[in-house]
């Protein structure tokens, strides 16, 4: 390795994963130091994505792998960690090679004994990952008539444990100003004001 660099190195395996997976549709380079591997089809229980990012010193370095997709939602926490443990071990016993190609292949074929089926998961664990999923309780939604004769029913009930001179100042149930809300008594203003003197 000390004849090589890092990034040769890694020049190298690129041009070798590309060869090796060419016209594979579910190998998928997303740039050039990670790449995506879909395992089985999307809908089956043990399907998943992995992805593979290479740091600048890899090989000498483990790369890093990621269960993190949305493709991979079905899958328990407990399973995902599972299969990253098993690739980080993996990928520690060929460190300082070109390792991307072999993990990929060997967690293909052990992919089946990593996933366990949440039935057989340890009780503890898996009423967990199923309270993770639960959906929270919808609220229940009102139809437009229904909100409206709701507001008019709780303005009303309003509008009577309040004094009549409040009432002028309070919008109505559709959020407008009763008519007048700001009008001004004349006389009482004319009054305060005094009278126009003429010249």
């Amino acid at each position: 390795m000390a004849s090589q660099s890092c990034a040769d190195l890694q020049e190298e395996e690129r041009e070798v994963l590309k060869s090796i997976y060419e016209g594979d549709g579910s190998f998928k380079p997303l740039n050039e130091t990670s790449f995506s591997y879909k395992f089985g089809n999307a809908g089956e229980p043990k399907a998943c994505l992995l992805q593979v990012e290479w740091s600048d010193q890899y090989p000498s370095v483990l790369p890093m792998f990621s269960l993190d997709n949305f493709f991979n939602n079905h899958l328990s926490e407990v399973n995902k960690s599972n299969v990253l443990t098993a690739l980080k071990q993996q990928a520690e016993e060929l460190l300082g090679t070109a390792s991307t190609y072999s993990v990929i292949e060997w967690c293909r074929d052990n992919l089946e004994d990593l996933i366990v089926p949440e039935e057989q998961l340890p009780t503890d664990i898996a009423s967990s990952a199923t309270a993770e999923k639960q959906p929270k309780q919808k609220k229940e939604h009102l139809t437009k008539q229904a909100k409206r004769k709701l507001a008019d029913r709780l303005s009303k009930a309003s509008w009577t444990c309040i004094p009549r001179y409040f009432k002028l100042s309070l919008p109505d149930a559709k959020g407008e100003m009763p008519r007048g809300w700001d009008w001004v008594d004349v006389v009482k203003h004319l009054s305060k004001t005094g009278t126009a003197v003429p010249s």
